[in-house]
């Protein structure tokens, strides 16, 4: 009978060390060898006639070694499950004992490792966290700004010969010039359709005149301003926050100009946008588009609440940790013989060492997810799973015109993604964190802020900045 003791190295870090007696392997192995002689392949001799001695010589050691392990897993497992020992990742052999195996003298053996066990904690109380709710002023400039934008989008283009007024369009190619306005080699090529009234006054008046095929040479920093050089530059590649992108030069080349037509406020321009025929007046069209913007912020909004939420959680929730252990465990990770094109080289300690804290962070959010899954019995079925591909599928598409669920090609590519192990796994995960956000929702008392669209978005960008 194998016997296990279990005694304690540090915090939540302990010993176990498996006597196996030759009694709990033997049979095992004597009947591994058996197995293994009716099928061998061996030169010289008809199958199943191999001599037995011959059979032990060649494969002995490593059947040996097999069966020995073997019975360690069982022990070891059956230990921990009996004793409900909830235990990190897997144990790790304390030494290497394998040597001492010899299948020509079977003996009783030890075996020591180490586990990792996984701790116990209080949950905080979720209705005492400080957390703000961020309601965005809706304003009827943006209201207005984002009706203008839609008359424009879907505005007529005429052709025009030369620039007349702020609300001509250009369509300009950007190219990299150096200071002296020779092009640069390998520098930004890109084309933009620009309304005039984008550029500072300066070039405005630049530009009043010019006819496809005339260009003219700026500076980012001085022909836009801060609004449009933000937009403009992240269309260029650019981070508009950088004094280099201010200073760039370019020469913007001509080769259309335009009218566009606003689209009129009218009956067939709203069912144009909302098919559905349930926007009639110019009033229920700005309600309409309110209810948009309103709707995208509050998402923003939520998910701001979100981030506070992991925030307070990560940080604030007491979790000791079997460092010495997980850090051996990593180590050992680190070691295996990597599989794949191109195998990451082993980290240093050193490297593990710093990246401990990210890593027990991480962990610590598994264990705070884990414990409000199985306390509110949060579940993802198959079901919502299939429904998450086709979503995404229907998302891909572009929200594609007049597709229905029942066509078959849609329940291939559903049925498809669910044999995808890493698919299923990874919607599994992301729907199993949403539904751990919905429940914690309700438990959290936000409150609730005010604040003006740009500061919001400002605040979330910073604060992106911070994190990454």
């Amino acid at each position: 009978m194998a016997t296990i003791t279990q005694e304690k190295i540090g915090p939540l870090h302990e010993k176990l060390s498996v006597k196996l007696e030759k009694t709990d392997y033997l049979p095992g192995f004597e009947k591994s060898l058996k197995e293994y002689s009716k099928k061998a392949n061996i030169p010289g001799f008809r199958p199943g006639k191999v001599p037995a001695g011959l059979i032990k010589k060649m494969y002995g050691p490593s059947l040996f070694m097999d069966e020995v392990l073997r019975s360690i897993d069982k022990e070891i497992l059956n230990y921990l499950d009996t004793n409900k020992v909830n235990i990190f990742a897997q144990p790790l052999p304390l030494e290497n004992d394998m040597a001492k195996l010899d299948a020509n003298n079977p003996v009783d053996y030890d075996f020591h490792f180490e586990i990792g066990l996984k701790p116990d904690f209080k949950m905080l109380d979720l209705a005492k966290l400080d957390i703000t709710g961020y309601n965005i002023d809706i304003t009827d400039e943006m209201v207005n700004e984002e009706v203008e934008r839609l008359q424009n989008r879907y505005g007529n283009m005429t052709d025009k010969d030369t620039v007349e007024a702020d609300d001509n369009v250009v369509n300009v190619t950007f190219t990299e010039t150096s200071a002296d306005g020779s092009e640069v080699a390998d520098g930004i090529k890109k084309d933009n359709s620009l309304l005039v009234k984008y550029f500072a006054p300066a070039v405005r008046t630049a530009l009043n005149g010019k006819k496809a095929g005339d260009s003219i040479n700026i500076t980012l920093g001085e022909a836009f301003e801060e609004k449009e050089l933000e937009f403009i530059a992240q269309d260029l590649g650019l981070n508009k926050d950088e004094t280099a992108t201010k200073e760039k030069t370019f020469k913007l080349e001509i080769t259309k100009v335009g009218l566009l037509e606003k689209k009129e406020l009218n009956e067939e321009f709203f069912n144009q946008l909302y098919p559905a025929g349930d926007v009639k007046t110019e009033e229920e069209f700005k309600a309409k588009v309110k209810d948009e913007i309103y709707n995208y912020w509050a998402s923003q909004s939520r998910n701001q609440i979100h981030d506070q939420l992991f925030h307070k959680l990560v940080d604030d929730t007491k979790i000791e940790f079997p460092e010495t252990f997980l850090k051996n465990w990593l180590i050992t990770q680190n070691n295996q013989p990597q599989e794949g094109e191109n195998p990451q080289p082993a980290k240093t300690p050193e490297q593990i060492e710093a990246e401990m804290p990210a890593f027990l962070n991480q962990l610590k959010w598994t264990l705070i997810t884990e414990k409000i899954v199985a306390d509110n019995a949060i579940q993802v079925g198959p079901d919502e799973i299939r429904d998450f591909a086709k979503q995404q599928l229907f998302q891909y598409m572009g929200g594609a015109m007049g597709m229905t669920d029942d066509q078959p090609w849609v329940n291939d590519y559903v049925e498809r993604m669910m044999k995808d192990r890493k698919y299923v796994e990874d919607a599994y995960n992301r729907l199993q964190s949403q539904k751990v956000f919905e429940w914690a929702e309700t438990k959290v008392k936000p409150k609730a802020t005010s604040i003006k669209a740009e500061d919001f978005a400002k605040m979330v960008s910073e604060h992106q900045h911070h994190h990454h």
